[in-house]
């Protein structure tokens, strides 16, 4: 299922004995745009800690209730390796998480390759959901909005499309952009160069807050661009 990165903020996240926090924001591979993990807010339990837990523990994603279920104990995130300081992440600290749980490499099976595990120079290409949550859109000609948010698959945890907000230029009208549309982003710049013109993006289909993600929807919104559905490899 599809979800809006800012609809699972707040989520309650329950663990095997207990909650342990809410959903805070995610960081995502830029390379992949895959979830590498789930920053979580532990409130009063772990103050001070900012805790991070890898898709290899989520369990369900329980819309009705507004929580996810989380494949680990109380005592388990406790005793984690901790990212006071760490930031951004290492590949110090990944590879002693990864060791502390005893997860594999990466998740996203195909998505995910583990290409720079044996490179002497560690770039994890991570990003933070609330740090690009503003950056502006660049079209091939001019500016035309920036990233309101995130749609994200909860089955293959991979973002399948920013939201783009056009702000002034067509009265705040939302649209849609793959991951795979991107052509770069200048992180210094905090900007998307998408490889499309203005006047393309604009005929889009439109998305709303009421809009409801339905293969038919992507189908459409794909066949606009001409491009190939993700679920057609998958």
């Amino acid at each position: 299922m599809l979800y809006k990165g800012k609809t699972l903020k707040g989520y309650t996240l329950r663990g095997l004995d207990g909650e342990i926090g809410k959903v805070e924001e995610f960081y995502f591979d830029d390379q992949y745009w895959v979830i590498r993990y789930l920053v979580a807010d532990t409130g009063n339990w772990l103050t001070g800690r900012e805790v991070l837990i890898s898709p290899y523990a989520f369990g369900a994603v329980n819309e009705k209730e507004q929580y996810i279920t989380i494949d680990l104990t109380k005592k388990q995130i406790e005793g984690s390796p901790s990212l006071n300081s760490d930031k951004p992440v290492s590949r110090q600290f990944e590879e002693t998480y990864r060791a502390y749980y005893g997860f594999p490499p990466h998740f996203g099976g195909p998505h995910m390759l583990d290409s720079y595990q044996d490179t002497e120079e560690w770039d994890p290409h991570l990003r933070s959901t609330r740090e690009v949550s503003s950056y502006r859109i660049q079209a091939s000609d001019d500016e035309i909005g920036y990233v309101n948010d995130f749609i994200i698959d909860d089955e293959m945890w991979v973002i399948r499309y920013l939201i783009i907000d056009t702000q002034k230029w067509w009265s705040g009208k939302k649209v849609l952009i793959s991951p795979q549309w991107i052509g770069r982003i200048s992180w210094d710049k905090s900007k998307v160069f998408v490889n499309l013109s203005r006047e393309t993006i604009k005929q889009s289909p439109e998305y709303t807050e009421e809009s409801l993600l339905t293969r038919d929807y992507e189908t459409v919104l794909h066949q606009y661009y001409n491009r190939q559905g993700y679920w057609v490899d998958e």
